[in-house]
């Protein structure tokens, strides 16, 4: 569908990391993309290049919890997962 286009899959993984955060909560959303603008001076979609940023981030705010937020992103972008780019995300926020 849109295999040369990495601006819509970056879109794609800013999104579904958006609704998954926006699904817990509001302030669980603001804090992550507070962190990543604190701490690397970036915003949700650069996770897509740099997916260690938002898994250092959600380590270090919920610790083992993370996992379950992380799960969430990997369901929702499992059907995209044959992308190499997105793979790497899913592969660096799922170790």
């Amino acid at each position: 569908m849109f295999d040369n286009d990495e601006n819509i899959k970056k879109a794609l993984v800013t999104l579904y990391v958006e609704k998954t955060l926006l699904g817990i909560g509001k302030p669980v959303y603001e804090k992550v993309v507070r962190m990543l603008n604190t701490k690397y001076h970036c915003y949700l979609p650069d996770c897509y290049d740099h997916p260690e940023y938002l898994d250092e981030i959600l380590r270090k705010l919920y610790g083992d919890s993370s996992k379950v937020i992380v799960e969430s992103i990997a369901k929702q972008l499992k059907e995209y997962n044959h992308y190499a780019k997105v793979k790497k995300f899913l592969e660096v926020i799922c170790h």
